[in-house]
């Protein structure tokens, strides 16, 4: 329970001080008229107050990765509490502080522009793509997750209903105006993922529960033998950093009123985040009795079973009840939708952005999401399990991306950019060497030591290119 405690508090102490500084090296100007006035259009431009941005901040960001991350990441052992806590606070946050600031600064611009701007037009051509195809498969997951979880609670339901039931609420998500569903509709959502939280809290101290302490040693206690570097910290990652949220930013970055509530909205909101991941992994850590008890636990569960999912229900149920375990499973229910929905926006958007677009008539909408639908539909297609194996890498390389063109941005403005360059260097270590350690299909599956080398000569490759282009610049 110590380790626990003192990583809430830390997490807390980060925002407060970590998020301020972020706030002096950016140089928020809050007399700076933000895109919600100067771009207005009534569809994607819309000034909202800043409580309203930050909730729908939190529950874009917020997706299953919080929680089944956090699960699945925790059987690593408790250097998953480290990773959340220095991951939120040193990378996560500054990532999305950094990216949706810049977005503010750029008239609402959407990732791949930003990124583009910042690395160069090739790179700009890859990121159109690549995101694209990201948040479309955020948008299956999303969908497939939930409907899952939903045709658990209610059977007289089946799947296939619930599916279309979500794939044609984020048909409208999509379409109307930020302000007539999106901003309507959150704070129902937001009410339930944060009774989630706080009620799992509370039990983790009425229960005087087990949680796992930091002094039963930092190595991998994973019960397959998965090294903690780099699989834990693409196991965890929209509990510590993710390349998702950069791409929810621009979205928020368009209704925001003044700078000045941009530490609130972005690196606030990745602070909640991480206490969300933070209390899932110390309660799936400490409800069955210890780590070896929740292995045994995921481990006797069918091979087609969501296992994370099975896990929130147990816990959700018996120390929350029935009323208190449905309205827990309802919160990761609407974890994953609100993130869903704001993905395919989000490809809306970025195909506007780089078609130059006006989104403001509903035929011009249509055009592009039409075909973003029809792709959803077809990767809804792939099994569950296959899906989020494939989001996670992309999810953390386009953290790679992102980390680098704030890094450049910072370097050009010549402000202290050694905040985002130290975890651009080592998430471009954690990412390269994923990629060659893992099992296939998601990976090519070299063995380890290899897998190391070469992801340490692609690290040192992109850092040598990184001090010839500041070299270049002088």
């Amino acid at each position: 329970m110590v380790t626990f405690i003192i990583a809430l508090i830390i997490l807390v102490v980060g925002y407060l001080v970590y998020g301020r500084v972020m706030e002096r090296i950016f140089g928020v100007e809050p007399e700076r008229p933000t895109p919600a006035y100067t771009m207005q259009d009534g569809v994607d431009y819309v000034p909202m107050p800043w409580w309203r941005v930050f909730l729908v901040q939190f529950l874009n960001i917020a997706g299953l990765g919080p929680i089944f991350g956090a699960i699945m990441g925790v059987m690593f052992g408790p250097a998953a509490f480290l990773w959340i806590v220095i991951g939120t606070i040193f990378g996560g946050a500054v990532h999305d502080f950094m990216s949706g600031m810049m977005s503010v600064r750029e008239g609402g611009a959407s990732l791949p522009e930003l990124i583009g701007k910042e690395l160069g037009k090739y790179i700009k051509l890859i990121m159109r793509i690549f995101t694209i195809v990201l948040m479309v498969l955020v948008g299956a997951v999303f969908i497939s997750g939930p409907a899952g979880l939903l045709a658990g609670m209610i059977p007289k339901v089946s799947l296939l209903t619930w599916t279309i039931i979500i794939f044609a609420y984020y048909v409208l998500a999509t379409l109307l105006p930020v302000d007539k569903l999106i901003g309507r509709i959150y704070p129902v959502f937001g009410f339930a993922l944060l009774f989630m939280a706080v009620g799992i809290l509370f039990a983790l101290f009425y229960n005087a529960a087990p949680i796992v302490e930091l002094t039963s040693g930092l190595e991998t206690h994973h019960p397959k033998g998965l090294h903690i570097f780099p699989m834990m910290f693409v196991s965890i990652a929209c509990g510590a950093i993710s390349g998702f949220h950069a791409t929810q930013s621009p979205i928020m970055a368009r209704c925001i009123k003044n700078e000045k509530y941009g530490r609130r909205c972005f690196y606030g909101a990745m602070v909640a985040e991480g206490i969300v991941a933070l209390v899932w992994a110390a309660a799936a850590s400490s409800f069955f009795g210890s780590l070896q008890g929740l292995q045994e636990y995921v481990g006797n569960l069918p091979a087609n079973a969501n296992k994370a999912a099975e896990v929130v229900n147990i816990i959700s149920k018996n120390w929350l009840g029935m009323v208190g375990g449905f309205l827990a499973i309802l919160g990761v229910v609407a974890a994953p939708i609100t993130s869903g929905d704001t993905a395919l926006r989000s490809a809306r958007l970025i195909a506007a952005d780089f078609l130059h677009l006006d989104q403001k008539p509903i035929a011009k909408r249509l055009i592009i999401s039409v075909p973003i639908f029809i792709l959803t539909f077809v990767i809804l297609q792939m099994n569950f399990e296959v899906l989020w194996r494939y989001f996670a890498w992309c999810n953390q390389t386009l953290a790679v991306f992102t980390l680098w063109a704030v890094t450049v941005y910072l370097c050009r403005k010549k402000k202290a950019y050694v905040v985002s360059l130290l975890p651009a260097i080592f998430m471009t270590m954690v990412c390269s060497t994923y990629l060659f350690v893992a099992p296939r299909p998601e990976g090519i599956g070299f063995p380890y030591e290899i897998s190391l080398i070469i992801g340490s000569v692609i690290t040192f490759f992109v850092i040598g290119c990184f001090i010839l282009w500041k070299i270049k610049i002088k």
